[in-house]
């Protein structure tokens, strides 16, 4: 009996060494198999770069280059000495190992790049890009090589490195669209609920179903699903105004770039000036991943943008057979095309294989749910050119060569503002506007069995809505319809477009608010430079829209039952309609206006007034022990050990748009005013120009002292000087080195 139980004993033994064994081989094949099964991009064909990077006083990098190439490999070596995490982010969104590098709430993001096929888009298209664009996409990508090869220790992923040319494209391709809202009927029909509203005009009397949902009762922030283009893409606007020489006092052209963006990550702003010898000179800012600025001046002229929300998604039903493997296309049955997809999503130290299945219909990608197989057709689809488009017009030299890039349409959407030292200011609505046929309901689900219903081109540069030199003198976007932009009298009529553009007909109360400042600061028939500022910076809202109905709304309620309700409400009863924070009602408005303007903004429903109230009365009693605390004791900016008060709001000029709550209850902005540029040309055509970030231009290297030196100045609502002129750069450069192939 001894004898049989020893045997047992040890066959125990034996079977917990050999499950040991097997747990811990699994655990070493989860551990390392990724990295071994992941193939090492190619690197960019051998070439020879050489850059001069200088850096002012605050930081901002000055690239010098005799080629554009060499200027673009000095821009990646650059931006990677001050946010090399962030560019390693986006290179592995780019491969599609974000969940590898983040985890599992990265994984959607992996998957959107396989249903979207954008390698296979680069791999189709890349070589027709021309010449000097693939050149400065090597030379970036060789930029990015070589600070990865000078800072092993730095890098966070195995075989992330080397990288290429159409690594460096793909990342155009996988965010361009969420900008004009593709992540909307993705995440809608993943999870299986009704699609949003889309832009434009009602084209049909079928009920308009949304799946925007208000702000939850006891939350002060809602969940957002991760995109590429970062958490709340929805929410991503800005302000621009150009003003004519003949609206300033001193007979100049100014122009103010003023984007409202996340302060961090993926898509936030990087200020940097770059001078080529092949005349590529440039100030502005763009985001990590782009060897080029997308929004600044050169010499002759500028631009700006604001995000623009035209209906460019278009959502077909298909119709599959009993095998769910064909659908009816024209009386025919086509295969469905299926991939399996592998997510690679880190657990703690492993790495587990994770499998999905990416469809695509002749439409585009698709979609099953419960409710069956849905195809997406959107602008830009498969397509490079936005990358063209945004080199060539860097390089302009006057307005008839920047209208020449701009009618290239690569960039699928977002408005343009435009103004140059000949005088000449601008609104351009740009969008790549499917060339739909009459006939059906493009504000809904499409037949997706007939070639009738299945656009294949885009209209013309000549069909975008367009305000070039208005009467007014003034042209402004705030992320509102491009029918209001100059003033009464002075705007596009909307009867001259095809209500099929799907262009948008809603405001924003900055555009409400920037129209009525403009048209004020106008009466003279001049606008002062003080003026001007005065407009960025304002922080009122009109009672008018949204807004007025919102507040009404909460006026009207019956709070007899709850003291501290009518006490609120009383309070925001005598508000002055201005988030400045220095009345006592601002902080009880600037939150409660915040649901409101979100589901506004995106075309939903509105919350409930009694609950978003409750909500932000036990709120600010919780953390401050009274609803009427300073507004700037509750709005912070902080980065760091820095903690400083802002003013703005939601929807305001000076915007204070999204904030995370700290634990201490307060609002640390994370959304809103980013990346603002005030830019001028004089009489005799010579540029000047200033600028600010919120924080400086080092976001991740807490040990830089350009982590949060531009801190106070953005709070105090003051700008820094751009040495935009390599001669005033010299006077001022705290740094010069030489970085390359020959000097590594």
């Amino acid at each position: 009996m001894l004898s049989e139980r020893k045997k047992y004993v040890k066959t125990l033994k034996r079977v917990g060494i050999g499950l040991l064994i097997i747990v811990v081989l699994l655990a070493i094949g989860l551990s390392v198999w990724e990295p071994l099964s992941i193939k090492e991009s190619a690197p960019p064909p051998d070439g020879s770069y050489e850059a001069r990077i200088v850096r002012d006083e605050f930081g901002v990098p000055h690239i010098f280059g005799k080629t554009d190439a060499d200027v673009a490999y000095g821009v990646a070596y650059a931006h990677s000495e001050d946010d090399f995490s962030t560019l390693q982010e986006v290179t592995a969104m780019t491969r599609g190992r974000m969940a590898t590098l983040n985890g599992a709430e990265s994984a959607p993001i992996d998957y959107i790049a396989a249903l979207l096929d954008v390698r296979g888009t680069v791999s189709r298209k890349y070589d027709d890009l021309p010449a000097d664009v693939r050149a400065v996409l090597a030379g970036y990508a060789s930029g990015l090589n070589a600070y990865a090869a000078d800072h092993p220790e730095e890098v966070k992923l195995t075989k992330l490195f080397p990288v290429n040319g159409q690594d460096i494209a793909a990342g155009f391709v996988l965010r361009s669209p969420f900008f004009f809202g593709l992540n909307n009927p993705v995440e809608a029909l993943v999870q299986n609920k009704p699609l949003p509203r889309e832009g434009g005009p009602r084209l049909s009397d079928e009920p308009v179903k949304t799946s925007i949902h208000p702000l939850s009762p006891d939350k002060l922030i809602e969940d957002d699903s991760a995109t590429p283009v970062g958490p709340n893409p929805n929410e991503n606007g800005s302000n621009a105004y150009a003003i004519a020489p003949d609206r300033s006092p001193e007979g100049k052209t100014r122009l103010i770039s003023n984007s409202h963006q996340p302060l961090r990550g993926n898509v936030a702003w990087y200020e940097l000036v770059v001078h080529s010898e092949e005349g590529w000179n440039f100030a502005g800012a763009n985001f990590p991943g782009s060897p080029f600025p997308f929004l600044g001046h050169n010499e002759y002229l500028g631009w700006t943008n604001t995000v623009n929300r035209p209906d460019l998604v278009d959502v077909y039903k298909l119709t599959l057979n009993d095998k769910k493997d064909a659908y009816r296309f024209d009386g025919e049955w086509k295969p469905l095309e299926k991939k399996r997809v592998w997510l690679n999503i880190k657990y703690g130290p492993f790495v587990i294989p994770y499998p999905q299945i990416a469809y695509r219909s002749v439409h585009g990608p698709v979609i099953m749910n419960d409710s069956g197989a849905y195809a997406l057709r959107y602008a830009g689809i498969d397509e490079l050119d936005m990358l063209t488009q945004y080199y060539r017009i860097n390089k302009a030299k006057n307005f008839d060569e920047w209208q020449a890039a701009m009618a290239g349409q690569g960039v699928p959407a977002t408005n343009f503002i435009y103004a140059d030292a000949e005088g000449n200011i601008g609104l351009y609505y740009n969008a790549m506007f499917p060339d739909r046929p009459e006939g059906y309901d493009w504000r809904g689900v499409l037949p997706g069995d007939s070639s009738k219903a299945l656009w294949q081109k885009t209209l013309p540069f000549t069909r975008v809505p367009a305000l070039v030199n208005p009467a007014s003198g003034y042209v402004m976007n705030a992320n509102n319809t491009p029918y209001i932009a100059a003033g009464p009298g002075d705007e596009l009529k909307p009867d001259n477009f095809s209500p099929l553009l799907g262009v948008e007909d809603d405001q924003t109360n900055r555009s409400r608010r920037s129209i009525a400042l403009l048209e004020k600061a106008n009466d003279d028939g001049k606008i002062t430079d003080a003026e001007l500022w005065a407009i960025k910076y304002d922080t009122g809202y009109e009672k008018a829209g949204y807004a007025k109905n919102w507040l009404d709304r909460i006026a009207a309620l019956d709070l007899k039952g709850s003291a501290k309700l009518l006490k609120a409400q009383q309070l925001l009863g005598q508000w002055d309609w201005n988030l400045d924070g220095k009345g006592p009602a601002d902080a009880l408005a600037l939150m409660v206006l915040r649901p409101a303007n979100k589901s506004h903004y995106n075309r939903g429903e509105m919350p409930d007034p009694r609950e978003i109230l409750q909500d932000t009365v036990d709120h600010l009693t919780k953390y401050f022990g009274k609803i009427d605390p300073p507004m700037m004791d509750v709005l912070r900016m902080r980065q760091g050990n820095v903690d400083l008060p802002v003013d703005g709001g939601n929807d305001t000029i000076r915007a204070s748009t999204l904030w995370d709550v700290e634990d201490d209850g307060r609002l640390s902005v994370r959304h809103g005013d980013s990346y603002i540029m005030f830019i001028e040309w004089a009489k005799d055509g010579k540029v000047h120009s200033r600028s600010i970030q919120p924080f400086g231009a080092a976001t991740t290297r807490p040990d830089s002292p350009h982590y949060t030196d531009q801190m106070q100045l953005f709070v105090d609502k003051k700008l820094k000087p751009v040495w935009f002129d390599p001669a005033d750069l010299e006077k001022h450069k705290t740094s010069d080195k030489m970085v390359g192939t020959a000097v590594r």
